[in-house]
Protein backbone atom coordinates (compact mmCIF):
# COMPACT_ATOMS: atom_id res chain seq x y z
CA UNK A 1 0.00 0.00 0.00
CA UNK A 2 1.29 3.18 -0.87
CA UNK A 3 0.83 6.80 -1.42
CA UNK A 4 0.72 8.05 -4.98
CA UNK A 5 4.36 8.93 -5.13
CA UNK A 6 6.85 6.44 -6.35
CA UNK A 7 8.72 6.51 -3.08
CA UNK A 8 5.69 4.95 -1.53
CA UNK A 9 4.46 3.28 -4.65
CA UNK A 10 6.20 -0.03 -4.64
CA UNK A 11 5.84 -0.50 -0.93
CA UNK A 12 3.04 -2.90 -1.28
CA UNK A 13 1.48 -3.73 1.96
CA UNK A 14 1.94 -0.99 4.27
CA UNK A 15 5.24 -1.21 5.90
CA UNK A 16 7.02 1.96 5.17
CA UNK A 17 8.37 4.23 7.82
CA UNK A 18 9.87 3.08 11.07
CA UNK A 19 9.26 6.35 12.86
CA UNK A 20 5.71 6.72 14.13
CA UNK A 21 4.54 9.98 12.73
CA UNK A 22 1.04 11.28 13.13
CA UNK A 23 0.01 13.38 10.18
CA UNK A 24 -3.51 14.65 10.39
CA UNK A 25 -5.83 16.16 7.88
CA UNK A 26 -8.84 18.23 8.81
CA UNK A 27 -10.27 18.94 12.22
CA UNK A 28 -8.98 17.73 15.54
CA UNK A 29 -12.10 17.77 17.64
CA UNK A 30 -14.55 14.92 17.98
CA UNK A 31 -17.75 16.59 16.84
CA UNK A 32 -19.83 13.72 15.48
CA UNK A 33 -19.28 14.95 11.94
CA UNK A 34 -15.65 13.86 11.73
CA UNK A 35 -14.46 10.27 11.35
CA UNK A 36 -10.85 9.73 12.36
CA UNK A 37 -8.99 6.97 10.53
CA UNK A 38 -5.85 5.59 12.14
CA UNK A 39 -3.61 3.84 9.60
CA UNK A 40 -0.09 2.83 8.67
CA UNK A 41 1.86 5.29 6.54
CA UNK A 42 0.80 3.79 3.23
CA UNK A 43 -2.88 4.68 3.36
CA UNK A 44 -3.88 6.37 0.10
CA UNK A 45 -7.13 7.08 -1.75
CA UNK A 46 -8.01 9.26 -4.73
CA UNK A 47 -9.24 12.69 -3.62
CA UNK A 48 -12.37 12.42 -5.76
CA UNK A 49 -13.32 9.04 -4.24
CA UNK A 50 -12.87 10.30 -0.68
CA UNK A 51 -14.77 13.50 -1.51
CA UNK A 52 -17.61 11.37 -2.84
CA UNK A 53 -17.83 9.49 0.49
CA UNK A 54 -17.76 12.74 2.45
CA UNK A 55 -20.50 14.25 0.31
CA UNK A 56 -22.77 11.20 0.48
CA UNK A 57 -22.25 10.42 4.16
CA UNK A 58 -22.00 13.94 5.58
CA UNK A 59 -18.82 12.99 7.48
CA UNK A 60 -15.41 14.61 7.14
CA UNK A 61 -12.50 12.16 7.22
CA UNK A 62 -9.43 12.94 9.29
CA UNK A 63 -6.38 10.69 8.77
CA UNK A 64 -3.77 9.90 11.41
CA UNK A 65 -0.78 7.96 10.08
CA UNK A 66 1.13 5.97 12.66
CA UNK A 67 4.20 4.49 10.99
CA UNK A 68 4.56 0.83 10.05
CA UNK A 69 1.61 -1.56 10.42
CA UNK A 70 3.18 -3.15 13.51
CA UNK A 71 3.70 0.23 15.14
CA UNK A 72 0.18 1.37 14.34
CA UNK A 73 -1.28 -1.75 15.98
CA UNK A 74 0.97 -1.49 19.04
CA UNK A 75 0.10 2.19 19.50
CA UNK A 76 -3.61 1.42 19.14
CA UNK A 77 -3.30 -1.24 21.87
CA UNK A 78 -1.56 1.21 24.22
CA UNK A 79 -4.25 3.87 23.64
CA UNK A 80 -7.30 1.60 23.38
CA UNK A 81 -9.12 3.08 26.41
CA UNK A 82 -8.91 6.53 24.85
CA UNK A 83 -8.23 5.80 21.18
CA UNK A 84 -6.70 8.24 18.73
CA UNK A 85 -9.50 7.60 16.27
CA UNK A 86 -12.59 5.66 15.28
CA UNK A 87 -11.36 3.17 12.67
CA UNK A 88 -8.01 1.38 12.40
CA UNK A 89 -6.95 0.29 8.91
CA UNK A 90 -3.91 -1.83 8.16
CA UNK A 91 -3.88 -4.65 10.70
CA UNK A 92 -2.97 -7.75 8.69
CA UNK A 93 -3.18 -11.51 9.18
CA UNK A 94 0.34 -11.62 10.69
CA UNK A 95 -0.72 -9.23 13.48
CA UNK A 96 -4.46 -9.94 13.71
CA UNK A 97 -4.40 -12.15 16.80
CA UNK A 98 -2.44 -9.52 18.75
CA UNK A 99 -5.13 -6.92 17.98
CA UNK A 100 -8.05 -9.26 18.75
CA UNK A 101 -6.50 -10.67 21.95
CA UNK A 102 -6.08 -7.12 23.23
CA UNK A 103 -9.75 -6.25 22.63
CA UNK A 104 -8.93 -3.56 20.13
CA UNK A 105 -12.15 -3.75 18.11
CA UNK A 106 -15.91 -3.99 18.60
CA UNK A 107 -17.94 -6.21 16.26
CA UNK A 108 -19.54 -4.70 13.19
CA UNK A 109 -20.87 -6.50 10.11
CA UNK A 110 -20.20 -4.15 7.20
CA UNK A 111 -22.80 -3.53 4.53
CA UNK A 112 -21.40 -5.32 1.48
CA UNK A 113 -19.55 -7.99 3.48
CA UNK A 114 -21.57 -10.62 1.61
CA UNK A 115 -19.55 -9.72 -1.51
CA UNK A 116 -16.21 -10.37 0.25
CA UNK A 117 -14.72 -13.84 -0.34
CA UNK A 118 -15.00 -16.24 2.61
CA UNK A 119 -11.24 -16.95 2.40
CA UNK A 120 -10.54 -13.38 3.48
CA UNK A 121 -12.91 -13.41 6.47
CA UNK A 122 -10.64 -14.64 9.23
CA UNK A 123 -12.68 -13.46 12.22
CA UNK A 124 -16.09 -15.07 12.62
CA UNK A 125 -17.14 -12.39 15.12
CA UNK A 126 -16.68 -9.62 12.51
CA UNK A 127 -14.45 -7.52 14.75
CA UNK A 128 -12.46 -6.77 11.60
CA UNK A 129 -13.51 -6.34 7.97
CA UNK A 130 -11.21 -7.56 5.15
CA UNK A 131 -10.22 -4.70 2.82
CA UNK A 132 -7.40 -5.94 0.56
CA UNK A 133 -4.83 -8.63 -0.05
CA UNK A 134 -1.41 -8.98 -1.62
CA UNK A 135 1.63 -11.21 -1.64
CA UNK A 136 4.99 -10.73 0.06
CA UNK A 137 7.52 -12.22 -2.39
CA UNK A 138 11.18 -12.00 -3.33
CA UNK A 139 11.68 -9.59 -6.26
CA UNK A 140 14.68 -9.82 -8.57
CA UNK A 141 16.60 -7.38 -10.76
CA UNK A 142 16.18 -8.74 -14.31
CA UNK A 143 19.19 -6.84 -15.68
CA UNK A 144 21.55 -8.31 -13.07
CA UNK A 145 20.55 -11.91 -13.84
CA UNK A 146 20.71 -11.32 -17.57
CA UNK A 147 24.18 -9.76 -17.28
CA UNK A 148 25.46 -12.65 -15.18
CA UNK A 149 23.76 -15.34 -17.32
CA UNK A 150 22.13 -16.60 -14.13
CA UNK A 151 18.60 -17.96 -13.81
CA UNK A 152 16.67 -16.03 -11.12
CA UNK A 153 15.66 -18.07 -8.06
CA UNK A 154 12.06 -19.30 -8.05
CA UNK A 155 11.62 -20.93 -4.64
CA UNK A 156 12.56 -20.51 -0.99
CA UNK A 157 15.02 -23.42 -1.35
CA UNK A 158 16.73 -21.74 -4.33
CA UNK A 159 17.69 -18.73 -2.21
CA UNK A 160 20.05 -20.87 -0.11
CA UNK A 161 21.98 -22.14 -3.17
CA UNK A 162 25.62 -21.03 -3.60
CA UNK A 163 24.95 -19.20 -6.90
CA UNK A 164 22.81 -16.70 -4.96
CA UNK A 165 25.36 -16.04 -2.21
CA UNK A 166 25.35 -12.42 -0.93
CA UNK A 167 22.50 -11.45 -3.29
CA UNK A 168 19.44 -11.29 -0.97
CA UNK A 169 18.32 -8.45 1.32
CA UNK A 170 15.34 -8.87 3.63
CA UNK A 171 13.67 -6.89 6.40
CA UNK A 172 13.92 -7.54 10.12
CA UNK A 173 11.04 -9.86 11.10
CA UNK A 174 10.76 -8.03 14.43
CA UNK A 175 10.34 -4.55 12.95
CA UNK A 176 8.75 -4.83 9.49
CA UNK A 177 5.85 -6.89 8.29
CA UNK A 178 7.39 -7.93 4.93
CA UNK A 179 10.20 -9.45 7.00
CA UNK A 180 7.68 -11.12 9.28
CA UNK A 181 5.66 -12.36 6.30
CA UNK A 182 8.80 -13.83 4.74
CA UNK A 183 9.62 -15.61 8.01
CA UNK A 184 6.08 -16.99 8.26
CA UNK A 185 6.20 -18.06 4.62
CA UNK A 186 9.39 -20.01 5.30
CA UNK A 187 7.78 -21.63 8.36
CA UNK A 188 4.75 -22.59 6.27
CA UNK A 189 7.05 -24.03 3.62
CA UNK A 190 9.57 -25.90 5.80
CA UNK A 191 7.57 -26.64 8.95
CA UNK A 192 7.84 -25.69 12.62
CA UNK A 193 11.38 -27.04 12.94
CA UNK A 194 12.65 -26.94 9.37
CA UNK A 195 12.49 -23.16 9.01
CA UNK A 196 15.31 -22.72 11.52
CA UNK A 197 17.69 -24.88 9.47
CA UNK A 198 16.59 -22.94 6.40
CA UNK A 199 17.50 -19.60 7.98
CA UNK A 200 20.87 -20.97 9.11
CA UNK A 201 21.51 -21.77 5.44
CA UNK A 202 20.36 -18.29 4.35
CA UNK A 203 22.65 -16.69 6.93
CA UNK A 204 25.59 -18.82 5.73
CA UNK A 205 24.66 -17.74 2.20
CA UNK A 206 25.08 -14.07 3.08
CA UNK A 207 21.51 -12.80 3.54
CA UNK A 208 21.52 -9.13 4.58
CA UNK A 209 18.91 -7.89 7.08
CA UNK A 210 17.83 -4.23 7.35
CA UNK A 211 15.20 -2.58 9.53
CA UNK A 212 12.43 -1.87 7.05
CA UNK A 213 11.05 -2.20 3.55
CA UNK A 214 12.01 1.29 2.45
CA UNK A 215 15.69 0.76 3.25
CA UNK A 216 15.73 -2.69 1.65
CA UNK A 217 13.96 -1.65 -1.55
CA UNK A 218 15.26 1.87 -2.11
CA UNK A 219 18.81 1.60 -0.80
CA UNK A 220 19.96 -2.01 -1.03
CA UNK A 221 18.05 -3.44 -4.02
CA UNK A 222 19.76 -2.89 -7.37
CA UNK A 223 16.53 -3.35 -9.34
CA UNK A 224 14.49 -0.40 -8.05
CA UNK A 225 14.83 3.00 -9.70
CA UNK A 226 15.82 4.54 -6.34
CA UNK A 227 18.14 1.64 -5.48
CA UNK A 228 20.09 2.13 -8.70
CA UNK A 229 20.69 5.78 -7.77
CA UNK A 230 21.66 4.81 -4.22
CA UNK A 231 24.18 2.24 -5.45
CA UNK A 232 22.18 -0.74 -4.19
CA UNK A 233 24.09 -3.93 -4.94
CA UNK A 234 21.64 -6.68 -3.93
CA UNK A 235 19.63 -8.04 -6.90
CA UNK A 236 17.18 -9.93 -4.65
CA UNK A 237 14.83 -8.25 -2.14
CA UNK A 238 11.86 -9.27 -0.05
CA UNK A 239 9.07 -7.01 -1.35
CA UNK A 240 5.66 -7.58 -2.97
CA UNK A 241 4.20 -9.21 -6.06
CA UNK A 242 2.78 -5.74 -6.77
CA UNK A 243 6.16 -3.97 -6.82
CA UNK A 244 6.94 -4.61 -10.53
CA UNK A 245 3.86 -2.72 -11.80
CA UNK A 246 4.79 0.23 -9.60
CA UNK A 247 8.23 0.30 -11.24
CA UNK A 248 6.50 0.55 -14.64
CA UNK A 249 3.67 2.94 -13.78
CA UNK A 250 5.87 5.45 -11.93
CA UNK A 251 8.81 5.37 -14.34
CA UNK A 252 9.59 8.74 -15.99
CA UNK A 253 9.79 6.90 -19.29
CA UNK A 254 7.54 3.88 -19.19
CA UNK A 255 9.39 0.63 -20.10
CA UNK A 256 7.72 -2.05 -22.23
CA UNK A 257 8.24 -4.61 -19.48
CA UNK A 258 8.89 -4.36 -15.76
CA UNK A 259 12.61 -4.14 -14.86
CA UNK A 260 11.96 -6.42 -11.90
CA UNK A 261 10.42 -9.87 -11.58
CA UNK A 262 8.85 -11.99 -8.85
CA UNK A 263 10.17 -15.33 -7.59
CA UNK A 264 6.72 -16.88 -7.54
CA UNK A 265 7.65 -19.75 -5.22
CA UNK A 266 8.60 -17.35 -2.39
CA UNK A 267 5.24 -15.70 -1.75
CA UNK A 268 3.21 -15.36 1.45
CA UNK A 269 -0.39 -14.13 1.27
CA UNK A 270 -1.14 -11.02 3.34
CA UNK A 271 -4.69 -9.83 4.04
CA UNK A 272 -5.38 -6.38 5.50
CA UNK A 273 -8.34 -5.44 7.65
CA UNK A 274 -10.11 -2.44 9.11
CA UNK A 275 -11.90 -2.41 12.45
CA UNK A 276 -14.16 -0.22 14.56
CA UNK A 277 -12.06 0.73 17.60
CA UNK A 278 -13.56 -0.37 20.91
CA UNK A 279 -13.92 3.07 22.46
CA UNK A 280 -14.44 5.06 19.26
CA UNK A 281 -15.96 8.49 19.84
CA UNK A 282 -17.89 8.34 16.56
CA UNK A 283 -18.97 4.71 16.06
CA UNK A 284 -21.76 5.69 13.66
CA UNK A 285 -19.34 7.52 11.37
CA UNK A 286 -16.83 4.67 11.73
CA UNK A 287 -19.41 2.15 10.51
CA UNK A 288 -20.21 4.31 7.48
CA UNK A 289 -16.50 4.52 6.71
CA UNK A 290 -15.99 0.74 7.00
CA UNK A 291 -18.93 0.26 4.61
CA UNK A 292 -17.13 2.63 2.23
CA UNK A 293 -13.93 0.54 2.40
CA UNK A 294 -15.78 -2.49 0.97
CA UNK A 295 -17.73 -0.46 -1.59
CA UNK A 296 -16.98 -1.16 -5.24
CA UNK A 297 -15.89 2.47 -5.71
CA UNK A 298 -13.17 2.27 -3.07
CA UNK A 299 -12.15 -1.28 -3.97
CA UNK A 300 -11.56 -0.34 -7.61
CA UNK A 301 -9.68 2.82 -6.63
CA UNK A 302 -7.32 0.94 -4.32
CA UNK A 303 -4.97 -1.03 -6.62
CA UNK A 304 -3.19 1.99 -8.14
CA UNK A 305 -3.11 3.87 -4.82
CA UNK A 306 -1.95 1.20 -2.41
CA UNK A 307 -0.79 -1.53 -4.79
CA UNK A 308 -3.01 -4.23 -3.34
CA UNK A 309 -5.84 -6.38 -4.66
CA UNK A 310 -9.54 -5.90 -3.87
CA UNK A 311 -11.38 -8.49 -1.76
CA UNK A 312 -14.84 -7.66 -3.12
CA UNK A 313 -16.15 -9.96 -5.86
CA UNK A 314 -16.63 -8.12 -9.16
CA UNK A 315 -14.29 -5.22 -8.34
CA UNK A 316 -12.15 -4.65 -11.42
CA UNK A 317 -8.37 -4.41 -11.28
CA UNK A 318 -6.61 -2.04 -13.73
CA UNK A 319 -5.01 -3.82 -16.70
CA UNK A 320 -1.54 -2.40 -15.92
CA UNK A 321 -1.73 -3.86 -12.46
CA UNK A 322 -2.53 -7.40 -13.56
CA UNK A 323 -0.18 -7.25 -16.55
CA UNK A 324 2.92 -6.35 -14.54
CA UNK A 325 2.06 -7.78 -11.14
CA UNK A 326 -0.31 -10.76 -11.13
CA UNK A 327 -1.10 -12.20 -7.69
CA UNK A 328 0.73 -15.41 -6.81
CA UNK A 329 -1.13 -18.55 -7.86
CA UNK A 330 0.01 -20.69 -4.93
CA UNK A 331 1.19 -18.44 -2.08
CA UNK A 332 2.06 -19.88 1.31
CA UNK A 333 -0.61 -19.22 3.94
CA UNK A 334 -0.94 -19.84 7.66
CA UNK A 335 -3.99 -20.03 9.92
CA UNK A 336 -4.34 -17.00 12.23
CA UNK A 337 -4.40 -19.33 15.27
CA UNK A 338 -1.08 -20.84 14.28
CA UNK A 339 0.44 -17.40 13.76
CA UNK A 340 -0.91 -16.35 17.17
CA UNK A 341 0.55 -19.40 18.91
CA UNK A 342 4.02 -19.10 17.37
CA UNK A 343 4.73 -15.58 16.11
CA UNK A 344 6.45 -14.05 19.13
CA UNK A 345 8.60 -17.10 19.87
CA UNK A 346 9.51 -17.53 16.20
CA UNK A 347 10.60 -13.89 15.97
CA UNK A 348 12.77 -14.32 19.08
CA UNK A 349 14.33 -17.50 17.66
CA UNK A 350 14.82 -15.86 14.26
CA UNK A 351 16.53 -12.87 15.91
CA UNK A 352 18.99 -15.07 17.80
CA UNK A 353 19.66 -17.24 14.72
CA UNK A 354 20.06 -14.51 12.13
CA UNK A 355 21.07 -11.29 13.86
CA UNK A 356 23.48 -12.54 16.55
Amino acid sequence: MHNKTFVAAAAGLGLLALSACGSTQGQDKADGKTVTLVSHDSWAVSKSVLADFEKRSGYKVRVLKDGDAGQAVNKAILTKDNPQGDVLFGVDNTLLSRALDNGLFQPYTAKGLDKVGARFQLDGKHRVTPVDYGDICVNYDKAYFSRHHLTPPQSYADLAKPEYKNLLVTENAATASPGLGFLLGSAARFGDQGWQDYWKKLKANGVKVVDGWEQAYYQEFSGSSEGKKAGGDRPLVVSYASSPPAEVIYAKKRPATAPTGVATGTCFRQIEFAGLLSNAKNPKGAKAFIDFLVSKEFQEDMPLNMYVYPVVAGAEVPADFTKYGPAAKHPETMAPGKIAANRDQWVKTWTSLVLK
